[in-house]
């Protein structure tokens, strides 16, 4: 089968929003294809993060994707840092990237923008890195969003200008785009993506929330003017809970609207709130199971690391080969 990497970072907790924008999505690509999945722990350190909160997130979410139904036999799950090879190959890869090409992207300026304290050349290089992950286990697709596919088409540029400068090396990746649907916005700004750091924890259902921490979230919500529970451009926070009591509760946008005619806001936000403690509480049981369990952790995490150092050190020793270094 065709291979699909994607990969997840822990500078925060896990959302309802990157559930429904892109677990959901991972989950059902092990379907299709062979799956490489990994928590990308060394794009973390662009930012500042206490080593322990880098720490206590890396292994939250590890588990937190187990928990929601990435099964370790139906795809390969590891650790970035734990495989060092994605490191040797960024900086191969960074002498084939032209200092105009990463000055270009436009993530590096907002992210610059947003913390100009910390504008630190791992922060520039870091679609570097991205392109050295994917292009490392061959992969044919990447699950990505808009604001990953000036990265996409970087990592496609650098493929391409390797393997016409040597011979074919690297498999160029094509993007596997979300069909437009699902997309979760703030609570309390539903014209803005629910965010995993964002400065008010009001607006974000994070997985290992308790269900009195989602009730309140969602009873505190945005809503519009009017009393109708009817999806629209112009009630954007009606529409927003509606989607994530659609996707929570496995219905269509017209069937919630059928099911809550005639009730006011109030109500509508206790269910959707309702429907998606429900669902977190199962997950949750399941991720408290495998968080406690540590020698188990470890050897999903070893079986991982090593498979995906076999597969990357067969590709790094071909690009070094072909670069010129002498091997011993």
């Amino acid at each position: 089968m065709e291979i699909v990497y994607s990969a997840l970072k822990p500078t925060g907790k896990l959302t309802i929003g990157n559930y429904v924008g892109a677990i959901k999505n991972m989950l059902a690509l092990t379907e299709k294809y062979d799956c490489i999945y990994t928590v990308a722990d060394l794009h973390s350190i662009t930012v500042n993060i206490p080593p322990a909160e880098l720490r206590e997130n890396t292994l939250d979410m590890f588990s937190l994707l187990i928990a929601l139904g990435l099964d370790p036999e139906k795809c390969l799950l590891f650790l970035q840092s734990q495989v060092p090879m994605h490191s040797e190959l960024a900086w191969i890869l960074n002498c084939f990237t032209q200092f105009g090409e990463a000055r270009r992207m436009t993530q590096f300026k907002d992210k610059s923008a947003k913390a100009p304290e910390n504008v630190n050349v791992g922060l520039f290089a870091y679609p570097v890195l991205m392109a050295a992950d994917i292009l490392l286990y061959g992969a044919s697709y990447v699950p990505i969003g808009k604001d990953q596919q000036q990265h996409l088409e970087l990592a496609r540029t650098i493929a391409e200008r390797f393997n016409n400068r040597y011979s074919p090396t690297f498999v160029v990746p094509e993007g596997i785009y979300p069909k437009v649907g699902a997309k979760i916005a703030s609570l309390i700004d539903p014209t803005a993506k629910m965010g995993k750091t964002d400065e008010n924890p009001d607006g974000t259902v994070f997985l290992l929330d308790d269900k009195d921490t989602v009730m309140r979230k969602f009873k505190r919500a945005v809503t519009d003017s009017g009393s109708e529970i009817v999806y629209s451009a112009e009630k954007p926070g009606i529409s927003n809970l509606m989607t994530i009591y659609s996707v929570f509760a496995n219905k269509s946008i017209d069937e919630v609207e059928n099911m809550f005619r005639g009730m006011g806001y109030a109500d509508f936000k206790i269910a959707v709130g309702e429907v998606v403690a429900d669902f977190l509480a199962l997950v949750q049981r399941e991720y408290a199971k495998i968080r406690a369990d540590k020698a188990y952790l470890a050897e999903v995490m070893q079986k991982g690391a090593s498979s995906a150092s076999y597969l990357a050190q067969k590709t790094l020793s071909k690009v070094m080969r072909k670069v010129g270094f002498v091997k011993l």
